[in-house]
């Protein structure tokens, strides 16, 4: 929602330059109480009973989250995390890096469900909405075998279920055969509001250093997930960043509140500016690039 709203403040003009982004602390006792009387998290016995271990044997916590395998519900995280939007213009101007576009942002809330995040209609209309446009974007071949999906992946036995249903049908309507699914929560926990902007960050991240991350944390996918049109990783793959066009990032929230965004690679975004502004302004842009990029790891150094 946020990232859909600095979208739009720069498409309109209300904005040139936004800071998008959350930040989450819910790791107190009141919070997991709320999610535990919910049945909705991850418990000792319920890891155990997954792993066949006998009782007072400790499970292994760094495998607590098994998105799209057997599991028995999530681990709550904690999350920080800001995106820099600018419009085309400003960007080449002061020679900002440029890690990807957004396309757009598609939303549907259906609320009037239970509160407990259920699919409902809305979030197939999402996915394939994002799916539609970047299909209309970098190409239909592109889309088929240059695209991949950051899903929710909560590692409940709910959302396994459904989300894989909405992922694989969207698939199959626009022709995928083996749609790449990543699902980071399997390493982070689900940080709850801060959930879809850490999923935009490590989709960037796949661009930056050539890695779609496994969803390391189970061997194979649960009886009842659907992916005859899926591959959904269970080993880290590595990928030069030019072989991937676009990513399709899909979140859900309570009461069927359900938004999913295209993302473009960089090569794309920078391929779409030079059509517009032409290739003298992208080299003016890549030499003032090079000052900001020094700047930015000279900065990094020191903070870290």
């Amino acid at each position: 929602y946020n990232l859909s709203h600095g979208v739009s403040d720069i498409r309109s003009g209300r904005a040139r330059v936004a800071m998008v982004g959350n930040a989450e602390a819910p790791i107190t006792p009141e919070v997991i109480e709320g999610y535990a009387a919910m049945g909705a998290l991850a418990t000792d016995d319920g890891l155990r009973a997954l792993d066949g271990l006998p009782p007072g044997v400790a499970p292994d916590y760094r495998r607590a989250c098994r998105p799209f395998a057997e599991n028995c519900g999530f681990t709550i995280a904690e999350s920080a995390q800001f995106v820099v939007l600018m419009d085309a213009e400003l960007a080449l101007e002061l020679g900002a890096t440029i890690h990807g576009a957004v396309a757009d942002v598609f939303v549907n809330a259906d609320g009037y469900k239970k509160s407990i995040s259920s699919p409902g209609v809305g979030n197939y209309l999402t996915m394939a909405r994002a799916a539609s446009l970047a299909r209309a974007i970098v190409g239909e071949e592109a889309l088929r075998r240059r695209s991949f999906v950051q899903a929710h992946g909560t590692g409940t036995p709910q959302n396994r279920v459904t989300e894989s249903h909405i992922l694989n049908e969207t698939a199959r309507v626009f022709g995928i055969r083996d749609w790449p699914v990543c699902a980071l929560k399997c390493y982070l926990g689900h940080s709850i509001g801060a959930a879809a902007a850490d999923q935009l960050v490590m989709t960037l991240g796949t661009w930056a250093h050539g890695w779609l991350p496994g969803i390391v944390t189970a061997e194979r996918d649960a009886h009842d997930v659907h992916s005859t049109h899926l591959d959904i990783l269970r080993r880290h793959q590595q990928r030069e960043a030019r072989e991937l066009d676009v990513a399709i990032i899909n979140a859900k929230g309570f009461g069927g509140n359900n938004a999913s965004c295209a993302v473009l690679a960089p090569h794309v975004a920078e391929r779409m500016l030079a059509k517009r502004f032409g290739r003298e302004r992208m080299r003016e842009h890549a030499a003032l690039n090079e000052r900001v990029r020094e700047l930015s790891a000279d900065h990094d150094a020191r903070a870290s």
